[in-house]
């Protein structure tokens, strides 16, 4: 039969499994407007084609499937490059569909024309301009291959508006070859991890006396949480986990020591540092966690294991580089320590040290028994302790974010949510609404600052009309918060540019405007009742506007560019991280 090639795409997306899309219409995509009406996939309608770019974001780490984003051509493909770029660093499989001019028309400077391809070439795994109706099947066969197979990450197909109306010949052969396996000279992940170097591991692991397990995202990516589990539970290594894998081993479990990094914590830190086997598991080494690399884990020897065989040596060079699927490389080492035996360290010194860390450098604040100021870091103990524990937390960006990662419990995989690499601020709400459209059943709170719900809190308008009851906590200190914190501590106190007003924009008639529920928490004895009040509705989004203590600043802290021996516990620090003369980029 025909088919035109907006037919065919939707088609092609329907046989790859997509339920959800999120998108903007336009004039180059409208052609593939059309056959949505008639098509089981759901559309969501956003607000901004960033919001649909952070929406699949969203949708895409809590389901482990590709998020798929249609948007039209011009301003609206140069508004995903933003999300391209997060989900490109942070590893998160996405589909764009993107419309275009005519191709008689390209180059001619058209009304909303602009070089898609070549403008997210550097932030897309692959992306490709169709030229005829007859190659979308298998190019959009392909992209979801390449997004979600070896590190995932974002496919861009560019769209001509006459390619969408032309037409072409859909036969039976073409749906039954579907799953066939598809083959793509010069793109072969490796997956399974040598011999040869697993040996060389497990010879490592089994001579180590202060070893310690660096995990990263590429676990949660690999559903490595249970293979993780069991080899901790094999040879009582403990594990810190960087941001971005926050949940891939349990909070509350003995051998977790949380988050490392400039502000992680003092014994995530500190046994990086002191280590002399660090067991990187589909980790990158980022700034953020390595300080200046000179002085990162000095006495220690280095596993890396990674798919992506460019982050071997990037930043560290490994005694032991692994290239291939973290849970495999796991699973493997899990096996052959099973079979080798665990060797006659004894590693009870080691054991008894990072306990004492953890005795006598607790995250900790101080709130008031007035209940004012309101502390952020009451605010989020108590959203935590008064919510399910599969909660799914999405956060924005900046002192929020990392007082989340700090303060909450997270105990499940995808679980948590945000944007690690980019660092994109207005991350939060058009990821928490494709959060919840992944896992409708699951309560979706975004942790989010008043400076960063500025930029997407439109999406609000979405949630509501498209029934997606999200949680919205706003913890509103009427500044940029880690901003003003750096400007604080190395500029001299020159809040250049940093003052948001507490009033303006009034949280609760925004959120009253657009379909939601808003609340207004000014004191600790109100949290309580607030959070209890969110969690019961459920038929709307909620969105609660936390007065919080505007010069809170997130401790600890390892002052950027220096050597993480130096972590600022607390205020008494601030001296000593202004010393340093090191601003943070």
């Amino acid at each position: 039969m025909k088919l035109t090639g907006a037919q065919v795409l939707i088609k092609s997306l329907e046989l790859c499994g997509v339920e959800v899309v999120f998108g903007l219409p336009g004039g180059a995509i409208l052609p593939v407007y059309d056959p949505i009406i008639e098509s089981p996939i759901r559309h969501v309608l956003v607000r901004h084609e960033q919001g649909a770019g952070h929406a699949a974001q969203g949708y895409a780490q809590v389901t482990g499937k590709p998020g798929v984003i249609i948007v039209t051509s011009g301003p609206a493909a140069t508004n995903i490059v933003t999300p391209l770029c997060d989900a490109f660093i942070d590893s998160v499989p996405l589909v764009a569909i993107t419309g275009q001019v005519a191709l008689s028309n390209i180059g001619t400077d058209a009304f909303q024309e602009c070089d898609t391809v070549g403008i997210t070439r550097s932030v897309t795994k692959h992306n490709e301009l169709i030229t005829d109706p007859s190659d979308i099947p298998r190019l959009v066969r392909e992209a979801f291959h390449i997004a979600t197979t070896g590190r995932p990450g974002p496919v861009l197909l560019d769209l001509p508006k006459d390619i969408s109306n032309l037409e072409m010949e859909w036969d039976d052969s073409i749906e039954a070859g579907w799953n066939d396996p598809i083959l793509l000279p010069g793109y072969k992940p490796v997956t399974e991890p040598s011999a040869e170097d697993i040996a060389a591991a497990v010879e490592l692991i089994r001579a180590a006396e202060r070893p310690v397990i660096y995990a990263g995202g590429g676990l949660l990516k690999a559903h490595a949480s249970d293979a993780l589990a069991d080899f901790v539970e094999l040879t009582g290594i403990h594990v810190v986990t960087t941001l971005m894998a926050r949940g891939v081993f349990p909070d509350d479990h003995e051998k977790c020591l949380g988050m490392p990094g400039m502000h992680g914590n003092y014994t995530a830190i500190t046994a990086f540092q002191q280590t002399d086997l660090l067991i990187g598991l589909g980790a990158r080494f980022d700034d953020r966690v390595t300080g200046n690399p000179e002085f990162f884990a000095p006495d220690a020897k280095v596993i890396h294991v990674d798919i992506d065989a460019a982050e071997h040596g990037k930043v560290r060079k490994p005694e032991v580089a692994i290239l291939g699927d973290a849970k495999r490389a796991v699973l493997l080492m899990t096996e052959a320590l099973r079979t080798t035996g665990l060797g006659d360290i004894d590693r009870t010194p080691w054991n008894s040290t990072v306990s004492g860390w953890q005795e006598q450098f607790p995250l900790g604040y101080d709130q008031s028994d007035s209940g004012f100021p309101l502390k952020p870091q009451f605010v989020l103990e108590q959203l935590r302790d008064n919510s399910p524990r599969d909660t799914i937390v999405v956060s924005g960006v900046g002192q929020h974010q990392m007082w989340a990662s700090q303060f909450w419990h997270f105990n499940h995989p995808y679980t948590w949510v945000n944007s690690g690499g980019l660092g994109t601020m207005g991350f939060a709400v058009p990821a928490a609404v494709g959060a919840k459209v992944g896992q409708p059943d699951a309560t979706v709170w975004a942790v989010d600052g008043d400076g960063c719900f500025q930029m997407t809190g439109q999406e609000l308008i979405t949630a509501s009309t498209e029934k997606i009851p999200v949680k919205i906590c706003i913890l509103n200190n009427a500044y940029l918060g880690m901003v003003r914190q750096w400007q604080e501590l190395f500029y001299e106190e020159r809040y250049s540019e940093v003052y948001l007003s507490p009033d303006v924009p009034d949280y609760v008639l925004w959120a009253e405007s657009m379909g939601c529920v808003g609340i207004r928490v000014d004191k600790a004895e109100e949290v309580n009742a607030a959070i209890e009040l969110a969690n019961s509705i459920n038929d709307r989004p909620v969105v609660i506007d936390f007065r919080v203590d505007e010069f809170e600043k997130v401790y600890p802290m390892v002052p950027a560019g220096g050597s993480n021996d130096v972590v600022i516990l607390g205020p008494e620090g601030d001296a000593e991280a202004a010393k340093s003369g090191v601003a943070p980029s």
